[in-house]
């Protein structure tokens, strides 16, 4: 299996894939199967129970940074909807996601409904909170010759939120994310330090080298020049005073990038490490936790 799914790419030693990227592409289709046989990516089922849903309203802008008609969707939690002033969420989807699937295993609307084990009426997340998807393409939210999803959100998708009463300066946002948008997540942060109140970063695809990004993602980084200044280990000091929280399984093919952050992270910077691959499981394993670490940062 693993002849066939490498047959292309001669030059790779097995040792050196990018596991959850490299399926993403198609260039290594077995690799998520023999984890799963191997039991390396099973995490405990979370058995997350929602009160009933708050409403989810969708539409486009056109955005003069990404120069093109940009999708989003903002889920308010249970009990608010249009019109209500709420802290909010701003969660970016991975490669080859959009605004209608940046949540893993749930809808946004879900996610900020997730109750208290044991209940059925109290939400989990101390302050009840809206959440934002958006269109960012593959460009891993950083700003390209052609396309900037950064200055999208900072600029544009938030403004907008604001204008609607969600994520203004007295009620805090938050940035969440998971793979390419757990990269995102911190790199906006890093980039904008006074934006957030708190970052939440699952499996964020961080890579250790331009030209690993490279190899497996070509509209990763436009160039070497590009990589410096974004990567999310280089500029990780920009994180202090920020509140972050990283979750990432020991068998990611980006552990050693999360590794490497966690080691120049600031103190504060809570990193998770546990068992679990670069799967959907370990990815809802791990979004209660991200929406209420984020949720317990805001003002009421």
């Amino acid at each position: 299996m693993l002849t066939v799914a490498l047959g292309g790419l001669g030059v790779l030693a097995v040792g050196a894939v990018i596991g959850g990227e490299l399926v993403d592409h198609g260039l290594l289709p077995g690799k998520s199967l023999l984890s799963e046989i191997d039991g390396a990516c099973s995490v405990d089922d979370p058995h997350l129970t929602f009160a009933p849903l708050g409403p989810t309203v969708s539409g486009r802008f056109a955005s003069r940074f990404r120069h093109r008609s940009v999708g989003y969707s903002i889920a308010y939690p249970p009990g608010f909807g249009p019109g209500d002033e709420l802290p909010l969420v701003v969660m970016l989807h991975g490669e080859g996601g959009n605004h209608t699937n940046a949540v893993s295993g749930m809808s946004p609307a879900q996610l900020v409904a997730i109750t208290r084990p044991g209940s059925k009426e109290h939400l989990a997340t101390t302050v009840p909170t809206a959440i934002v998807t958006v269109d960012g393409g593959s460009g891993y939210w950083h700003p390209h010759p052609n396309d900037d999803p950064m200055g999208m959100v900072v600029d544009e998708l938030i403004p907008l939120c604001r204008a609607k009463g969600l994520g203004r300066p007295n009620r805090g946002i938050g940035l969440m994310g998971i793979s390419m948008g757990g990269y995102g997540a911190i790199a906006i942060a890093e980039h904008y330090p006074h934006l957030a109140r708190a970052v939440a970063a699952i499996s964020p695809a961080i890579w250790t080298s331009y030209d690993q990004a490279r190899g497996v993602n070509a509209e990763a980084y436009s160039d070497a020049n590009e990589f410096d200044a974004y990567d999310a280990v280089t500029h990780a000091g920009a994180l202090t005073g920020c509140p972050v929280r990283v979750a990432s399984g020991i068998d990611d093919p980006f552990h050693p990038g999360v590794a490497a952050f966690a080691a120049v992270a600031p103190a504060e910077t809570t990193v998770l490490f546990s068992g679990g691959c670069h799967t959907s499981p370990f990815f809802l394993e791990q979004e209660p936790a991200s929406i209420q670490f984020l949720s317990a940062h805001f003002s009421a």
